[in-house]
């Protein structure tokens, strides 16, 4: 078997323009992602596939409220939200990753898996919501949306407008490694832990609950790296790589940093909590609990930075 590297895809980045957001313009946007995922297998390795799903579970939970206000519709919870994502987007990555690997000529197959991951039943996230999911409203509509729904929770995120956040519990366990460990044993190319693994709960006899709340797909893959001992951790995001003060006049890009250095740069403030700042603590976990390198940059220079020429490495 060649390398493996989990490759952790933003849901965000399944967003190309904001005045087209639907499933078709989704689609999209993961064929030109899977595209670039398919050159890294073409050159040997073994993928895991995971995604985000901020946008478009806040966009389902938000219709599901909206069709229950009309009265002609069940509620869906946002644990069935988290699950639904999973199916969508799995069902678009495994058919892009499908076809495009048939198109190449590589005799390999793509399966998606669904995938629970257990949460501390008593994470400070429940009290304190900290995900941001869904739209992004102006100050106006967020006004507005929180004198309808008092019991939500509103913040300003990556000063790109304001969105509503929910429980984000930190993951301690992905139900189904085995399992995928087994697929990728059998030269499967995996797609997992979609929007970062349904949350789920244990009591005192080890049966299994889900709960409201969306686990930062970032952290899981990082805990999927670790568990399948992989050789790299590869999180694709918007930008080619990360950025000192990014957004300002003296921006600069960082090439190669030590998961210290890394963490030290959190706590100095350089990376949003909505937005980067999860992605560099996933890297710096997955390198500390011994993998070798995790590497963060935009689809389209995936391969380049798999080979070192391009992205951010966050090393020992």
């Amino acid at each position: 078997m060649g390398k493996l590297a989990v490759i952790a895809i933003g849901g965000n980045s399944l967003i190309k323009d904001s005045k087209r957001q639907d499933v078709d313009a989704q689609l999209e946007a993961v064929r030109e992602t899977v595209d670039c995922i398919v050159e890294v297998i073409a050159d040997g390795w073994e993928v895991v596939i995971s995604h985000g799903n901020g946008p478009q579970v806040g966009f389902i939970l938000r219709r599901s409220e909206i069709a229950f206000a009309c009265g002609e519709l069940h509620f869906v919870p946002l644990k069935n939200c988290v699950a639904d994502t999973q199916g969508a987007i799995g069902y678009q990555i495994q058919e892009s990753l499908c076809n495009a690997l048939r198109k190449r000529g590589i005799p390999k197959s793509a399966v998606s898996v669904v995938t629970l991951v257990e949460v501390d039943a008593d994470d400070t996230s429940f009290a304190v919501p900290t995900k941001p999911i869904g739209a992004y409203y102006s100050a106006e509509k967020a006004a507005e949306l929180l004198r309808q729904h008092p019991e939500w929770t509103m913040v300003e995120d990556a000063l790109r407008g304001y969105r509503r956040v929910v429980p984000s519990p930190a993951p301690m366990r992905i139900v189904e490694l085995d399992a995928i460990r087994a697929l990728v044993a059998d030269r499967f190319c995996v797609i997992a832990a979609g929007g970062g693994g349904i949350p789920v709960v244990a009591d005192t006899d080890g049966n299994l609950q889900g709960v409201d709340a969306v686990v930062d797909k970032d952290m899981t893959s990082s805990l999927l790296a670790t568990g399948l001992g992989a050789d790299m951790l590869v999180i694709s995001t918007a930008v080619d790589r990360v950025y000192r003060n990014y957004g300002k006049p003296d921006q600069s890009g960082i090439d190669r940093i030590t998961a210290a250095e890394a963490r030290e740069l959190v706590n100095q403030g350089h990376f949003a909590a909505g937005s980067m700042q999860p992605k560099i603590l996933a890297a710096a976990g997955f390198v500390e609990r011994g993998g070798r390198e995790a590497v963060i940059t935009n689809p389209e220079n995936l391969r380049r930075a798999i080979a070192h020429r391009s992205g951010t490495r966050i090393v020992r």
